[in-house]
């Protein structure tokens, strides 16, 4: 509509015609003497043609605010564009804390069109999407290619993203709706994919004009969104190359086949029915898919089982995944033969090694790499953590060895079986499977899983089908051990309060956790299991029966550890899973591929955790110094004492900070819990970090970051050196948010008693049930107060609580009232200019006191003016800002108010509002009043002006019948 009525469009034939409008779409159809036009809101293909807006402070009124973002990028008209913006030092994710999420909550209609969300602080800046959360929120380090150097600011990001052509690009081709059982997400390619898809498609078309066929090796390391980047390169193909494209997207594993083919759904590149018709089921229904016109086929490369020919079109391009050496044995020379004239990209989670030379031959060189490294440093993965917990086995027959070579020679083995007989003692198999090491491994997993901090989902990895079993079985007894061990404790007379808290929540964790077994099905399991004293039986019908995978993903499913040894390791994310019990020898990409499950970026979770029974650490490190080590060398999974040292250096932090506000944490430490002296130093701390606001903001980033490392630490003995002081500083934290109840109706509730608000959060009391009455702020004696604020010793905490109360009064007295908004703008210049030092304590109080006069006399102005409140409301907003009235005229506008809003309510009839017969009653109503009753001092553009307006509050504060807001207040 915008190119619409930019460029206009001839009303009938006779009229000339100025020529195609920009990004036309379609000829023109004659029709009752009229042309009929095809536009485009956005010309995709020359950004120039769009007109680009950056606005300023743009204002947006909602039902109960007005908001005015920072920045707002308009392309077309449209606000395509949301930047936040906070001075350095305060956090960037203030941003999106305390006013991103404000704006979604109250001008929604600003989002309607949005594309990208941008929250900086000059040095730290990050974007995201509508529905992401801070942690999905990510940063752009490069702009126009992979190997620049990566730097992270607000100018790299604005030229990465907002850019003319780049922006049009990442909305029209790098942004996709994925259907998730939680709701719809939106998905925004972040830097590597961005830039990996474009040189991937680059590459592909070099390779289409040379007719050689090899679109090159996309490699982005497990869990930075490889099945995304598919999906993002499959669809700007298809838009942006001419062809009748087919993409054939080839897997070497049933769960890879199935995860593929399910992102590709629940981002609506195909539908449901048309992804299962295009599933390859058999070799058969391969070649007559092939041979149809489908846009995507999806396929495990077995079922390429001759080299038949089954299509020779050049608009074929086969997307293989984890290109190994399935990819170039006999199976994909039968796929090169049925597809002759294909193009062939590889994307991969792990490089090419050692002996997979052969792949560069068949699919080219790298267009993209993203390695383990990198993904962690721009937070497209969290770190992983290492801790070895090997058992250790105690040998009781020092003759073991000779033992075994006397059995070998008695059962007069062939050279060929003696052959075998050694390739399996050196599987280490018989030792890994030992009963009693098996019990020692499940009761540590026990331990392990009820000690940790982030309490995350866990996969345990074992040797084969009936280790896994086995497995399973023991932790359900060690559980059940652990379980009653507790409800014993619990029941002890002399258990102490704290220490029942303690077990209370561990008893819930072992009665509601779930676990089950995940392993793909076999011919004669059940009796091959049996043999072994094992029942699968059971296992199998639930894994049959029911979703467990949609299970483990959903995170408030009790169902938390799962038992595996193939199933699960590639291709299944499940980002709350934090831990994976590796019992397994693995090496090279399925070891990497492995510990990736627990690489997902998920909200409280810091890192993730591989804890390694089968000493696979040597592995581990050859397997990172080819796949994940950035170019700097560095190996990106970390031992876990390294960990201990970033908590102990974040601890030192934290404790150098308070000092400088004389806040002496060790000495607190000191004092026995509960002692009084220890609740007067929690009350200087609290009253010390609590203002101003950016000092406060400082302190919780500080606790914040301690308290996700101490429990990203956890279960490690080492966390005991520092649980005094991670409990002070929480201590805290808590009392200061407790001071700062977000709820208003709590903090007015108890603005008359200062001193019990103080009491009742550092005690951690429970307010009264029967809650005081409610007051407002024309009821407290303001002389009383400012006497009480000089003789106070806890101004900090005092003036926080006066904000609190001026904050809520005022959100009650704008959304009844939007034209006193003038009223918020005052305070919140008040609170900036304290924060940045203009105004000291004494004098914000006093100027805080004087505005909550102002708010009082405001909230009764409507008795002084002889109307009601809502009569008010029409009253304002037909004098405000305009125009100047004598009294004769301020007392005809009183009449109008009082006549329109009578009018009114008997036009409001039931669902008015999705009745455009009852609003247009509204309409004309209103300007029928105004037009009738207005003094001479309105001009036609201001009455107009008027008209729109009160229609539009009458439309907000007056949803259905009989349901106002006024009520309400």
């Amino acid at each position: 509509m915008y190119l619409l009525l930019k460029v206009s469009v001839p009303e009938s034939d006779s009229t000339p015609h100025p020529g195609p409008l920009p990004g036309r779409g379609g000829e023109g159809v004659r029709s009752g003497g009229q042309k009929t036009e095809g536009v485009r809101v956005i010309d995709w293909e020359q950004p120039a043609n769009n007109d680009f807006l950056l606005v300023s402070q743009f204002s947006v009124t909602g039902p109960l605010y007005t908001c005015r973002p920072d920045l707002v990028g308009f392309v077309n008209g449209l606000p395509l564009v949301v930047i936040e913006l906070k001075k350095p030092g305060v956090p960037a994710r203030a941003a999106f804390d305390e006013n991103l999420t404000h704006y979604k909550a109250e001008i929604p209609q600003l989002f309607w069109f949005n594309a990208l969300l941008i929250a900086s602080n000059g040095t730290d800046s990050r974007v995201g999407s509508l529905t992401a959360d801070w942690e999905r929120f990510f940063e752009w380090k490069r702009i126009e290619r992979e190997d620049e150097p990566r730097r992270v600011s607000l100018e790299v990001m604005l030229r990465g993203t907002c850019d003319r052509a780049r922006l049009l690009d990442l909305v029209e081709n790098f942004t996709l709706f994925s259907e998730h059982k939680a709701g719809l997400v939106k998905v925004i390619g972040q830097n590597h994919q961005f830039l990996g898809v474009n040189n991937a498609i680059a590459s592909m078309l070099a390779a289409r004009k040379l007719g050689h066929g090899r679109g090159g090796v996309f490699w982005q390391t497990q869990g930075s969104g490889k099945s995304f980047s598919m999906v993002f390169f499959a669809q700007k193909v298809l838009r942006k190359v001419a062809g009748n494209w087919t993409f054939v997207v080839v897997t070497d594993r049933v769960e890879l086949d199935d995860q593929i083919a399910k992102t590709f759904k629940a981002t609506g590149a195909v539908s449901e029915a048309e992804g299962d018709q295009c599933h390859a089921a058999s070799s058969a229904h391969l070649r007559e898919l092939l041979r149809g016109n489908h846009r995507y086929v999806f396929t495990l490369i077995h079922k390429f089982q001759t080299p038949e020919l089954l299509c020779d079109r050049p608009d074929v391009i086969v997307l293989t995944d984890e290109a190994h050496r399935s990819q170039y044995d006999t199976l994909a020379l039968n796929m090169r033969a049925a597809l002759p004239k294909a193009l062939f990209l590889a994307f991969t989670g792990t490089p090419l090694i050692a002996g997979e030379e052969r792949t560069k031959d068949v699919f080219g060189d790298y267009v993209s790499i993203y390695d383990f490294q990198q993904s962690v440093e721009d937070g497209a993965t969290v770190p992983l953590f290492y801790e070895n917990r090997t058992p250790e086995l105690q040998l009781v027959n020092p003759d073991l060895n000779e033992d075994i070579y006397n059995l070998i020679e008695a059962a007069e083995l062939d050279p060929e079986q003696e052959a075998k007989l050694e390739r399996e003692l050196s599987r280490q198999y018989h030792i890994l499977t030992r009963d009693d090491r098996l019990e020692t491994v499940a009761q540590d997993i026990v331990r392990h899983f009820l000690g940790r901090g982030f309490v995350g989902k866990a996969m345990v990895v074992s040797i084969d089908k009936a280790t896994a079993l086995k497995m399973h079985d023991k932790v359900r007894k060690h559980w059940a051990a652990e379980r009653e061990r507790v409800q014993k404790e619990l029941a002890a007379y002399n258990i102490t309060p704290e220490r029942k808290a303690e077990l209370s929540k561990r008893l819930d964790v072992l009665r509601t956790t779930d676990m089950a077994l995940i392993v793909s099905p076999g011919q004669n399991e059940i009796p091959l299991m049996k043999k072994l004293g094992l029942d699968i039986e059971a296992h199998r019908k639930r894994m049959n029966d029911e979703a467990l995978d949609e299970k483990f993903k959903d995170t408030t499913d009790p169902l938390r550890i799962v038992f595996l040894c193939a199933m699960w390791l590639t291709g299944f994310d499940a980002p709350s899973c934090s831990t994976v019990y590796l019992d397994k020898p693995m090496r090279n990409h399925t070891l990497m591929q492995t510990i990736a499950r627990a690489n997902r970026v998920f909200p409280g979770k810091h890192s993730g955790m591989i804890v390694d029974y089968a000493n696979v650490f040597a592995s581990l490190e050859k397997a990172l110094a080819i796949y994940g080590a950035g170019k700097d060398g560095k190996n990106p999974v970390k031992d876990k004492q390294k960990l201990v040292a970033d908590l102990r250096k974040a601890i030192d932090a934290a404790t150098t900070f308070c000092a400088t506000r004389q806040v002496n944490l060790p000495a607190m430490e000191q004092l026995p819990t509960g002692d009084k002296r220890r609740l007067d130093r929690l009350d200087e701390a609290v009253n010390a970090l609590i203002s101003p606001d950016p000092l406060r903001r400082e302190f919780l980033g500080h606790e914040r970051i301690v308290n996700t490392l101490y429990g990203a630490v956890k279960p490690d003995p080492a966390a005991l050196e520092f649980a005094g002081r991670v409990a002070t500083l929480i201590a805290i934290a808590d009392a200061i948010r407790a001071k700062l109840n977000p709820n208003p109706a709590d903090i007015m509730e108890v603005m008359g008693d200062i001193g019990k608000l103080l009491d009742a959060s550092i005690t951690g009391v429970d307010m009264p049930a029967k809650p005081a009455p409610v007051m407002d702020l024309s009821k407290i004696d303001f002389e009383a107060l400012r006497s009480r604020f000089k003789e106070s010793k806890h101004k900090n905490t005092d003036l926080e609580i006066l904000k609190a109360a001026i904050r809520a009064q005022l959100e009650k007295l704008i959304r009844l009232n939007k034209t006193r908004a003038d009223f918020a703008e005052t305070f919140e210049e008040l609170i900036e200019s304290y924060n940045a030092g203009s105004r000291n304590i004494e004098e914000l109080f006093d100027e805080l006191l004087k505005l909550s006069r102002n708010l009082s006399e405001e909230q009764q102005r409507h008795v002084r003016e002889n109307v009601t409140e809502e009569e008010l409301v029409i009253f304002d907003i037909l004098t405000r800002p305009a125009p100047e009235l004598s009294a004769e005229e301020r007392t005809e506008v009183k009449k109008v108010a009082r006549e329109l809003l009578s009018r009114l309510k008997q036009l409001l009839v039931l669902n008015w509002r999705q009745k455009s017969s009852a609003r247009s009653q509204l309409k004309l109503a209103i300007e029928d009043t105004l037009d009738t009753g207005l003094p001479r001092a309105y001009d036609k553009p201001l009455y107009a002006q008027k008209c729109s307006a009160l229609f539009e509050h009458i439309y907000e504060s007056y949803p259905e019948r009989d349901a106002e807001i006024y009520g309400a207040a």
